[in-house]
């Protein structure tokens, strides 16, 4: 099976799993299941879950098991682009080239299906007690809870809004990104080899892999929201600028941003050759380096 073979299963294995994990609504005039719905199956590129699965099965694990820790961080993924889109934050029109959730549902529907996506993660990560047992299933929940929370993504998210409309430092903008980006990266690799019952070494290869790969990812997305296009990225070019935020481009430029890519994915690329199996994550390093949306 080629690399992209791979890829293809498991993307199609985690669609099947969160549309199962939020069923369809019954009656059919549920608003805030279509709206949970609409956000978390509209595609994307799925990496999160992608590495929880991979990772598992890198430290010799069962993918099966580690399959609701997939969806549960692929939850917290899709309620912060709901929350991250909203008025009140970067007030986006589209995203995935969709119309983003509160344009279809409205601010107050969009607000609460982000919430409820949020403990839905919560309750897929804690029911998973009986698969894994107690001891991981509570070191899972830990894991996404700090991630997700104020040590992690909010906290990435604050410095995001008090950095508008002034010029951050390349440390501050690291800093920022490792919370806001980083955080569920590493959550999303680790969770993976909590699922397989890893060792310590595994669990310190994880951190840094994703480490690595979270910086070149948010460097490359910068890069594609100052020279990309609106029609290829699914959501609007550009608008960093607009409002008026540092990013990498901005501070360091293409060239420099490029070469940092390179450095960052080939860190990533060397950490999983220290992994048994590590050829997948090897070659995804690559792809997302590369990538054009």
């Amino acid at each position: 099976m080629s690399f992209d073979e791979h890829l293809a299963r498991r993307l199609e294995l985690i669609q099947s799993a969160l549309d199962s994990a939020i069923p369809e609504p019954c009656p059919q005039d549920d608003i805030l299941i279509r709206s949970m719905r609409y956000s978390l199956l509209s595609g994307g590129k799925r990496i999160r879950p992608v590495l929880t699965l991979e990772f598992c099965s890198v430290c010799g694990g069962d993918e099966q098991q580690a399959l609701p820790l997939a969806c549960a961080v692929e939850m917290v993924h899709a309620y912060s682009l709901i929350h991250d889109d909203l008025p009140c934050m970067d007030n986006s029109d589209m995203r995935r080239s969709m119309p983003t959730n509160h344009m279809v549902f409205g601010e107050s529907i969009a607000l609460l299906a982000g919430d409820a996506l949020l403990t839905a993660a919560f309750e897929t990560a804690a029911n998973t007690r009986k698969s894994l047992g107690a001891e991981k299933a509570a070191l899972a929940v830990m894991t996404l809870a700090r991630a997700a929370g104020y040590r992690g993504m909010v906290s990435g998210q604050v410095l995001d809004l008090l950095g508008e409309k002034r010029h951050l430092s390349a440390r501050e903008l690291e800093l920022m990104h490792a919370k806001k980006t980083g955080a569920l990266i590493e959550a999303a690799c680790v969770l993976g080899v909590i699922a397989a019952g890893g060792t310590q070494k595994e669990h310190r290869l994880a951190r840094e892999y994703a480490r690595s790969l979270g910086l070149a990812f948010q460097i490359r997305d910068d890069m594609l929201d100052e020279e990309g296009s609106s029609s290829v990225l699914g959501k609007p070019a550009g608008s960093d600028a607009e409002n008026s935020k540092s990013t990498f481009a901005s501070l360091l430029g293409l060239r420099e941003c490029a070469r940092l890519v390179a450095e960052y994915s080939e860190a990533a690329i060397s950490t999983a050759g220290q992994l048994e199996h590590g050829e997948f994550l090897a070659w995804l390093a690559g792809e997302l380096s590369s990538r054009a949306k």
